[in-house]
């Protein structure tokens, strides 16, 4: 989806929760940022009206409360999102990108089984 990739990373902390928790109100993202954020309420709400004016976001009016929800798939936004940094930061070259990962990372035999398997299942 060709918003998706123009999400903010603040804007990907309200979106996951909104796709953890469908239909919830401005006070529900607020209540659950307020520990892992410094934000103010004012701070959120305002990501929420980005994310509405992307289409990013829906919304359904209830009296004085507001329920948001996502209009898009969540591993859609992953997958955009993805993509583009793939483009950005590695010129498209999945290679590339997996090389510097994995040379960076400590991988346990486990990972080590589990990105063999899935290299042969790929070959075939």
């Amino acid at each position: 989806m060709e918003n998706t990739a123009k999400i903010s990373d603040s804007e990907w902390e309200v979106m996951k929760i909104i796709w953890k928790n469908p239909n919830c109100t401005a006070q529900d993202i607020i209540e659950q940022l307020k520990d892992s954020q410094k934000w103010k309420p004012k701070t959120i709400k305002t990501l929420i009206r980005r994310l509405i004016d992307k289409n990013i976001v829906g919304f359904e009016q209830f009296g004085r409360e507001y329920k948001y929800y996502s209009l898009v798939n969540e591993d859609e936004c992953r997958k955009a999102e993805s993509d583009s940094f793939l483009q950005r930061v590695y010129s498209g070259s999945l290679k590339s990108m997996l090389l510097n990962l994995i040379e960076k990372e400590n991988l346990s035999k486990e990972d080590i089984e589990d990105l063999k398997s899935i290299l042969n299942e790929r070959k075939k």
